[in-house]
């Protein structure tokens, strides 16, 4: 993936107001209700989300700026590489070292502590059988030879709203260079982990560990996710609010069409069942839908002279409670 300042358009130095007022902008731009004809959309608007999901986050963008994850959130796996032979050997704090070796009783490891930096020419000889006048070191054994199950991997996993509600399949790379198919069900739940067996680590002689992904929804222009629930702010005239009138609701399959009262007031919700996220045990859940009053674009000199003819005949005060 490309560089996610580069994605939502910002320097790298650019502020955290600065970075979600750019992921707003474009995201109303680039989202696929949006664009219906651009077959590349969806693609563009996923790319965004998992953009502002690192550089959104301070602790993801920090540690993005500090080159411990890539663009996509994965850790960079620094691998090492050992010579050809039978035995390796590493040294720890203090001068204490290890050597593993490979026989006929299995694997197995050996460390000792010598007698600091300074002895390294008494560890070599000791380690390759040539005695040594240095100090004798202790050495202990750990035996290898019985089955150990792999270690587990983690992966992180952004997806839209709309593969939430839709269910999807999802291409991710493993930490370890893997390609695997990530199937996100139907009524997930946002940082909730999906388990991939035998995905992880190879083991000795045992299973291999599990990959654990969790997935993240993306946030969305217009929907705030509560559980399998949807929120959103319903724009209205002021002229509906009084005299009743139809409003136009988004929800994730297609626009519906609701009816305001006469005289609703801003802030009155209403409820539109089943036109939520899928739920964990079967059905959907309801979209809120919360009126706010919107003035004109533009007030001018009839719209200010009506409204001062009201204030002088019909005064009242709302906050008076």
């Amino acid at each position: 993936m490309r560089d996610p300042y580069e994605i939502l358009g910002v320097p790298k130095a650019a502020s955290a107001g600065d970075i979600k007022k750019a992921y707003r902008r474009l995201a109303k731009k680039l989202h696929p209700d949006a664009n219906k004809k651009d077959p590349r959309a969806a693609a563009k608007f996923a790319e965004l989300n998992s953009a502002y999901e690192i550089v959104g986050d301070d602790k993801k963008r920090a540690a993005f700026d500090r080159g411990e994850i890539d663009a996509e959130g994965k850790p960079r796996f620094h691998g090492f590489d050992t010579g050809a032979g039978s035995s390796s050997a590493g040294f720890g704090r203090e001068g204490r070292f290890e050597t593993f070796t490979w026989g006929p009783e299995g694997f197995r490891r050996s460390s000792g502590r010598g007698g600091g930096f300074g002895r390294f020419d008494d560890i070599l000889s000791d380690m390759f059988g040539h005695g040594g006048a240095g100090t004798r070191q202790r050495v202990d054994e750990e035996d290898f030879s019985a089955a150990r199950r792999g270690q587990d991997i983690t992966a992180s996993l952004t997806i839209t709203l709309e593969d939430l509600d839709n269910g999807v399949t999802k291409r991710l790379r493993l930490p370890t260079g893997k390609d695997v198919d990530v199937k996100i069900p139907p009524g997930l739940t946002s940082g909730q982990q999906i388990r991939l067996k035998a995905q992880g680590l190879p083991g000795y002689g045992g299973p291999a560990g599990d990959a654990l992904i969790t997935v993240t929804v993306a946030p969305h222009p217009h929907f705030r996710i509560e559980a399998s629930n949807l929120r959103l702010d319903l724009p209205i005239t002021l002229y509906d609010a009084v005299l009743g009138g139809k409003a136009r609701v988004p929800t994730l399959n297609g626009a519906v069409e609701l009816a305001i009262p006469p005289g609703t007031n801003s802030g009155r919700t209403f409820r539109l069942r089943a036109k939520g996220l899928p739920a964990a045990g079967g059905g959907r859940g309801d979209l809120f839908a919360t009126v706010r009053i919107m003035l004109p674009d533009r007030i001018d000199a009839d719209f200010e002279q009506l409204m001062r003819q009201w204030k002088d005949l019909k005064p009242y005060d709302p906050g008076r409670d």
